[in-house]
């Protein structure tokens, strides 16, 4: 139940500066990931072996399930912004994935109907993504937003972590048992609700002087305009690009060893271990030594596994320093990129500007698993790896350079953001 909150935990993470509903809103990530990632992990077992799609139809649904939420982020971005009801926004989105938990249930092996129901339930977590990371820069000091982002998202990874345990668990004692895990992850769901309901503060920007006038839309994608913005976005957007789903990477791992499909959740797990360990680690770094540094570094790392995907032979070895690497690039690039954001976004737009560039990378996202699904369908998974690592480095090249223009022309206010 909600009020058995870890309080031990709560108290540690408050005592190295992170604020209570920081630690809170993880929390609710936690239980809400356990959800998802019973889901997202099984996904690939599910639509490939079990209802025998394609490799392009499961890109398209794999596609929904990356990119779909960035649909409605600047709707949800924009609302928590005018009404500053940062709380209430992201609820509303949590308790949308929650219901389509059973609308998964409902829809059978129906696989365009489930389709549409992972589009529902993307479009609610982008409705919540930005005002939650919002609250999180709201209610940290400046000069520890990465911490604060590397909590939260180690939090939200050990979540990431159990559900697929949960699912494996499951699957192993069932054999074919979805239903089942359709119900837990709904069950899951509507915990991580409670705990934002029961435990997580609205916030209010902290500002010199209070709007005249609430956010206009004009406002929020003039933001486009900012070179300090601009240029993260462009950074998020062609890197995301070329980043394979989790699903694909799994399954070319899955058949580069030929281990039994079912397995596949787990190496969810040790992916989700290793950012769980990483995550506050890269978040303090991050904050010493340069968060546009660490976020790259992260895409190194990525461009390794893709490397690791193309090796004459795949082993249990290559296979463990794949999952590690995933892991900390992860941990180097998620919490960090939104820490970033808040670097140069006012706090009445804070939430507007996330969701702008949750929607570059999220859109960025969907293309890339539509284009990979495809060229694997057409000339085979190798081939889509190949592609996928060269486009990779050309975006590397890429983003650096829109990072370093960026830091030139950073506005006059990040120097105050940042002091907290």
């Amino acid at each position: 139940m909600p009020a058995a909150e870890p309080r031990g935990l709560r108290r540690r993470l408050v005592g190295e500066g992170v604020s209570r509903n920081v630690v809170n809103l993880g929390l609710t990530s936690l239980f809400t990931d356990i959800s998802s990632e019973m889901v997202s992990t099984i996904l690939p077992l599910y639509l490939m072996f079990y209802l025998r799609l394609s490799p392009l139809e499961y890109g398209f649904v794999d596609g929904l399930y990356q990119g779909a939420s960035a649909i409605v982020r600047v709707f949800g971005g924009y609302a928590a912004d005018r009404w500053q009801r940062y709380k209430e926004v992201a609820g509303l989105g949590y308790a949308l994935s929650a219901v389509c938990k059973v609308g998964m249930l409902a829809v059978g092996p129906a696989w365009t109907m489930l389709a549409a129901i992972v589009l529902v339930d993307r479009m609610g977590k982008g409705i919540r993504t930005a005002p939650r990371d919002a609250l999180i820069s709201l209610s940290s000091p400046g000069r520890s937003l990465g911490l604060a982002f590397g909590v939260h998202r180690a939090l939200d990874t050990c979540g990431a972590m159990l559900g697929p345990l949960i699912a494996f668990a499951i699957l192993s004692a069932l054999p074919n048992a979805f239903d089942l895990i359709f119900i837990a992850s709904f069950c899951a769901a509507v915990v991580g609700v409670g705990v934002l309901g029961l435990f997580v503060e609205n916030r209010a920007p902290r500002m010199a002087a209070p709007r005249a006038n609430p956010v206009a839309w004009r406002e929020a994608f003039g933001l486009l305009r900012r070179p300090g913005f601009r240029g993260l976005v462009v950074a998020g957007g062609l890197l995301a690009v070329a980043t394979m789903s989790d699903g694909f990477i799994y399954l070319v791992l899955q058949r580069r060893l030929t281990f039994t499909a079912n397995f596949i959740p787990l190496l969810y797990v040790v992916t989700a271990l290793f950012y769980l360990l990483l995550a506050v680690p890269a978040g303090r770094l991050a904050d010493r030594f340069g968060r546009g540094r660490m976020f790259i570094g992260g895409y190194v790392l990525l461009l390794v596994v893709y490397v690791g995907l193309l090796l004459p032979t795949v082993g249990p070895l290559e296979l463990f320093v794949a999952l590690l690497l995933f892991g900390a690039y992860y941990a180097a690039t998620d919490g960090v990129l939104m820490a970033l954001a808040s670097e140069v976004l006012t706090a009445d737009l804070r939430t507007s500007g996330m969701a702008l560039l949750s929607t570059a990378t999220g859109l960025a996202r969907l293309l890339a698993s539509l284009a990979f699904g495809a060229i694997w369908a057409w000339w085979g998974a190798e081939v889509a790896a190949t592609v996928f690592l060269v486009t990779l480095i050309a975006a590397l090249v890429g983003a650096s350079v829109a990072l370093v223009r960026r830091g030139r022309t950073l506005p006059e206010h990040v120097e105050a953001i940042a002091a907290g």
